[in-house]
């Protein structure tokens, strides 16, 4: 069995960083409200505002890269550490076909283990940037592998396309890895290095 981390306790672990802690950043975490396709919160009492360091470490690179690049603008983080304990609740929830937007909790999703985050760009007065579809909208507009098959149908933008390219410029920046099914989340670390290395939160 792998090693775990709990959840009550990310606080006082130190392989893990808040994200409070980390510049350039927003937070609100959908699945700590009724704001998400489950249309309930699925996080209270626990506190899922956390990356492992290291993805916290990459998180300020990549918010450095995106004020740089589009100044007053900043990160809003949808999601960062995800328990194992919700995403069996989720997986469970979702119809065959919509698994293709959620890792099986079997090997582990790389939420949770605090190496992937789900995040959006907003504007200096706080407002998100169009993207196209939202956060969590399980559609095949929301994949980056075919953004070019909408634009050229004219069911995305430029402008959108511009903005998730924005996006995916200053998260590489940070040395982050985008998702074909999903514009708004991001890996770090290599996937198999991350399953059998790092603790699992619980």
């Amino acid at each position: 069995m792998h090693h775990t981390a709990s959840a009550d306790t990310l606080h006082a672990n130190s392989d893990f960083r808040s994200l409070a802690s980390v510049p350039g950043v927003q937070v609100d975490l959908r699945y700590a409200s009724d704001n998400n396709f489950m249309g309930r919160n699925l996080y209270s009492p626990l506190d899922c505002a956390f990356l492992h360091r290291e993805a916290a470490q990459a998180l300020s690179r990549a918010a450095a890269a995106l004020a740089q690049a589009l100044p007053g603008h900043a990160f809003l983080v949808l999601d960062a550490v995800r328990p194992q304990r919700v995403q069996e609740v989720m997986w469970a929830s979702v119809s065959e076909a919509d698994r293709i937007y959620l890792a099986d909790p079997g090997p582990g999703s790389i939420h949770s283990f605090g190496m992937a985050v789900d995040l959006t760009i907003v504007d200096a007065s706080g407002r998100e940037l169009d993207m196209g579809t939202g956060f969590d909208e399980m559609d095949e507009r929301s994949h980056p592998a075919l953004e070019r098959r909408f634009l050229d149908a004219g069911q995305l933008s430029v402008a959108q396309v511009a903005n998730r390219e924005a996006l995916r410029a200053a998260m590489r920046a940070g040395g982050w890895q985008n998702i074909p099914t999903e514009w708004w989340h991001f890996d770090f670390g290599d996937r198999k290095r991350v399953r059998a290395q790092f603790a699992r939160v619980v």
